[in-house]
C-alpha cells in the first residue's frame, strides 16, 4: 500500500525529474517561443498606451486597429540592408547581441507558470526545471547580457556606443546589487532558494505586504535593471544618439530591442514568483480549486501583465534622470536602506521564533518607518559649499556680474610675459658689458 501511494506525494523536482524526452523538449519550445512572442505583443501594447496617454492614436493602418504592426516591422528588419563600421571588431560586433539575447531566454527555464497538471497523460508541473538555487540562476541570466552591451558599444568603434556600453555596466552593477540584496529577505522567510518553494511558501500570505520594502526596492531595481525609462541612460538619445545600438542595423538590432522587452518579462515573472505569490489566487488556500490545475496560469498571466503595464506607464509618465541622480538612488539610498532591512527582518525573526509580536504588524511598522525616514533625508537640502569666485545671479535667472565689479588691468598671461621681460632686460647689461671688454681687448 506504501509503495502505491508514494508517487502521489512526488515534488516538483522529482516530478520534472520523470518527465519524458518529448515533454521536456515541448516546455523547452515553448519557453523560448514566450519571450518573442510577447516582445511583439508588448512593443504595439506599449505604443498604443502611450499614445492613448500623449493623446495620439499610435499604429492604426497594419491589421485591425493597427494590433499587426510589430509583426509587420518582424518581417521587415531581417530583409534590411546591414551596416558595419569599418572601425569594428566583426566578431565581437556580431556576437554581442547573441550575448544580449540567449541568457534572456534561457532565464524564463527556472520560473513556475503552473502546479501539477496532466499533459497527454502524464503528471508534470507547469516548468523546465526546479533547482535547489533557482534564485541565483533567475539573476546570472539577468545580468549575463550587460557583456553584450559593453561588447557591442566597445566592439562597434564609435565614441557615443563606447559611452553607452559603459554605462549600462555601471548601472547594471549598481541596481544588480540592489536587486539581490532586495531577494535576501524573501530567502531568509521561505527558507528555499528555489523557486517553487518561494510560491508555495506564500500560500498563506504574498511578500509584497509581509516584506514591502524588498518589494518597492526591488521594483525599482527591475526599472533600472531593464534600462527602460526614467533610467533608459544607456541609450539616451539626447545624450548618446542611440547608445550602444547606435551603429547597429537590420536584424542584430532587433535582437537588442527582443532582449530588452525578454527582460522585462524575465524581471516581471520574478517579481511575480517572489512577492505575488506566483500562480496561486489570493485569498485561498493552495488546495482551492482556484488553485489547481490550468487555472493558475490565468492568475500568473493578470499578475505578469500588470507589472509590464507598470514599465510602459513609467516610460509615458517620467522623464530620464540624469546619470548623477540616478547613481545616487542606487548607491546612497537603495543598497543601505536594504541593509538595514535586511537587519531588521533577521532581528524580527529572533523575536517571532522566541515567541513575540506578530510577524506583519512587525514587518509593516517598521517598513513604513523607514519609507518615511528615507522620504524625509531625500528632502533634506544638500549642503552648499561656499564659493570664492561666486558670481551672483540677478534679473531672469541668468548670470550677470555685479555692479561693482572690478576689471583687472593685466589678464594673468600678461602679467607673466611682463615678468619674462623684466627678467629679460636685467639680463642684457651684463651681456653687453662682457662684449664691450672682450672688444677693448682684442683692440688693445
Amino acid at each position: 500500500m506504501f509503495l502505491a501511494q508514494a508517487p502521489d506525494h512526488l515534488t516538483r523536482a522529482q516530478l520534472l525529474a520523470n518527465d519524458p524526452w518529448w515533454l521536456t523538449l515541448i516546455k523547452a519550445v515553448v519557453i523560448l517561443l514566450i519571450g518573442p512572442i510577447l516582445t511583439i505583443l508588448l512593443i504595439v501594447w506599449e505604443r498604443k498606451a502611450v499614445g492613448r496617454m500623449q493623446n495620439r492614436p499610435g499604429p492604426n493602418r497594419v491589421g485591425p486597429n493597427g494590433y499587426l504592426q510589430s509583426l509587420a516591422d518582424a518581417i521587415k528588419l531581417p530583409f534590411k540592408e546591414q551596416i558595419i563600421p569599418d572601425t569594428a571588431d566583426r566578431k565581437v560586433y556580431f556576437l554581442a547581441p547573441v550575448i544580449c539575447v540567449v541568457p534572456s531566454l534561457i532565464a524564463l527555464s527556472a520560473i513556475p507558470f503552473g502546479p501539477e497538471v496532466s499533459i497527454f497523460g502524464h503528471r508534470t508541473v507547469l516548468q523546465l526545471m526546479e533547482l535547489p538555487v533557482g534564485v541565483l540562476v533567475i539573476l546570472a541570466c539577468s545580468s549575463i547580457g550587460v557583456y553584450g552591451l559593453v561588447l557591442a558599444g566597445w566592439s562597434s568603434g564609435s565614441p557615443y556606443p563606447l559611452l553607452g556600453g559603459i554605462r549600462s555596466a555601471a548601472q547594471v552593477i549598481s541596481y544588480e546589487i540592489a536587486m539581490g540584496l532586495s531577494i535576501v529577505a524573501v530567502i531568509l522567510y521561505s527558507g528555499s532558494m528555489a523557486t517553487g518553494d518561494i510560491v508555495n511558501a506564500q500560500a498563506h500570505g504574498w511578500y509584497f505586504y509581509i516584506l514591502p520594502v524588498s518589494f518597492v526596492i526591488y521594483a525599482i531595481s527591475m526599472v533600472g535593471e531593464t534600462n527602460r525609462a526614467p533610467f533608459d541612460l544607456p541609450e539616451a538619445e539626447s545624450e548618446l544618439v542611440g547608445g550602444f545600438h547606435t551603429e547597429y542595423s537590420s536584424m542584430k538590432f532587433a535582437m537588442f530591442f527582443l532582449a530588452e522587452y525578454v527582460n522585462m518579462v524575465i524581471v516581471s515573472s520574478f517579481a511575480v514568483t517572489l512577492f505575488l505569490g506566483g500562480y496561486l489566487f489570493p485569498f485561498v488556500g493552495a488546495d482551492h480549486a482556484l488553485n489547481q490545475g490550468w487555472l493558475p496560469l490565468v492568475w500568473f498571466g493578470i499578475k505578469l501583465f500588470t507589472l509590464l503595464f507598470g514599465f510602459i506607464w513609467l516610460r509615458g509618465t517620467l522623464p530620464r534622470l540624469r546619470y548623477d541622480q540616478f547613481m545616487r538612488l542606487g548607491w546612497k539610498v537603495l543598497v543601505p536602506l536594504n541593509l538595514v532591512w535586511i537587519l531588521a527582518v533577521t532581528a524580527i525573526r529572533a523575536v517571532n521564533h522566541s515567541g513575540g509580536w506578530s510577524t506583519p504588524s512587525i514587518l509593516i511598522g517598521i517598513g513604513t518607518v523607514l519609507v518615511v525616514a528615507v522620504l524625509l533625508t531625500l528632502l533634506l537640502p544638500d549642503k552648499k559649499i561656499p564659493d570664492d569666485d561666486y558670481v551672483p545671479i540677478t534679473g531672469g535667472g541668468f548670470p550677470l556680474p555685479p555692479l561693482d565689479l572690478e576689471i583687472p588691468d593685466e589678464t594673468p598671461r600678461q602679467k607673466a610675459a611682463a615678468k619674462a621681460l623684466k627678467k629679460a632686460a636685467k639680463r642684457k647689461p651684463a651681456e653687453v658689458s662682457a662684449v664691450k671688454e672682450e672688444a677693448d681687448n682684442g683692440v688693445s
